[in-house]
């Protein structure tokens, strides 16, 4: 079951995806919280999209860990 949330601007939208990201690679966010020292409201909020900054280092920690893009974690599309 795929899980992105949508979070609709002004100009666009951001993809939320890493949820579902973490659900194709079978990583619980215990596992991604404990592997990348990350608090789990920082791994809940780049879930959901109720964030208003992202921290660079946790997305490279993040894709690194994940070996992944930065857009298989979060993307913009410009209407």
């Amino acid at each position: 079951m795929s899980k992105i949330n949508k979070l609709v601007m002004e100009k666009g939208y951001y993809l939320f995806k890493l949820e579902d990201l973490l659900n194709k690679k079978g990583i619980s966010f215990n596992r991604l919280m404990s592997d990348t020292n990350t608090d789990f409201k920082t791994i809940k909020r780049l879930c959901t999209g109720d964030t208003t900054r992202i921290d660079l280092t946790v997305l490279a920690r993040f894709c690194t860990y994940l070996n992944c893009e930065v857009s298989d974690i979060v993307e913009f599309k410009r209407k």
